[in-house]
């Protein structure tokens, strides 16, 4: 299938052109999947299993669209969405992977990280805000990390979403005119348009070191939203070696009869004004 180009020829990640699927087939196939993620949950609790996710890729890639739907029907409870802002000056004289340990899950619990410790490889890497010998020091300690978290029984698993460049100009270009979604753009985010290739000779050169046997690196096309969200959910399913665990049934008691209990008057409490009966129609 041709390569998905950008006004300029470039192709980006490599991302394909693919035909988006239809809003009906992916709704139903969505719901299938996010019961198994259901049953992954309940899985993880009763083995007491430690799962983590990475999410990483170009900005306006669908890393953050696509964990909304991982975890729409989860307990947050169990399964918590970790995103980092920029670290305080304390957090700065850490060791460069403290700040993360801190948030892995106990047994029982599920960590998405929306972007994680490659932030080093990535936006730091390519704005400067690391030196060369901490972009060094973090290559050759990563690939060692996350073999630490693996050997430890840790479930890992590594997700890059690919986008071509033209694609993630669109994406911006809609952020900008819709104010609901003005907010995920940032002066940063606008900046990748122009080191769109340094982002991507950082990209190359993390893959060569971290894209190890232990915890490979998963590439989602994610050209059609929909398209990279089902993929990417139903590949991490297919990487757990899970089952459904069999739950005690419920039963709804009977409301006991009335030992003349009575409500306080309704005037006596503060409601929330009826908004909706000033709607029209």
């Amino acid at each position: 299938m041709a390569a998905h180009r950008g006004k300029d020829g470039k192709t980006g990640d490599g991302v394909a052109q693919l035909e988006r699927v239809p809003r009906k087939l992916y709704r139903a196939e969505l719901l299938r999947l996010q019961a198994e993620l259901v049953k992954v949950q309940e899985w993880v609790r009763a083995a007491g299993v430690r799962l983590v996710v990475v999410f990483e890729g170009r900005d306006a890639a669908g890393k953050g669209s696509t964990i909304k739907r991982v975890t729409e029907f989860l307990n947050p409870r169990v399964a918590r969405i970790v995103a980092l802002p920029k670290p305080e000056e304390r957090e700065r004289t850490y060791w460069y992977f403290q700040r993360y340990i801190e948030h892995l899950p106990a047994a029982g619990e599920i960590v998405l990280f929306d972007r994680s410790w490659y932030n080093r490889a990535g936006v730091e890497r390519v704005m400067g805000f690391c030196t060369k010998e901490e972009y060094g020091r973090f290559l050759h300690q990563c690939p060692i990390f996350e073999r630490l978290l693996v050997e430890d029984g840790i479930l890992l698993r590594k997700y890059w979403f690919s986008v071509s460049d033209s694609e993630q100009e669109h994406r911006f270009r809609s952020r900008l005119d819709d104010p609901m979604r003005r907010w995920k753009l940032s002066e940063m985010d606008l900046e990748s348009i122009t080191r769109w290739e340094d982002y991507s000779r950082a990209k190359d050169e993390m893959f060569v070191h971290t894209d190890i046997p232990e915890a490979p690196w998963y590439v989602v096309d994610s050209a059609d939203k929909r398209r990279a969200r089902l993929n990417m959910i139903a590949h991490l399913l297919s990487t757990i070696e899970y089952h459904e665990v069999q739950r005690v049934p419920l039963e709804l008691p009977s409301r006991p009869k009335s030992t003349g209990y009575v409500r306080a008057p309704r005037e006596s409490q503060t409601f929330v004004p009826d908004y909706v009966a000033s709607l029209p129609g």
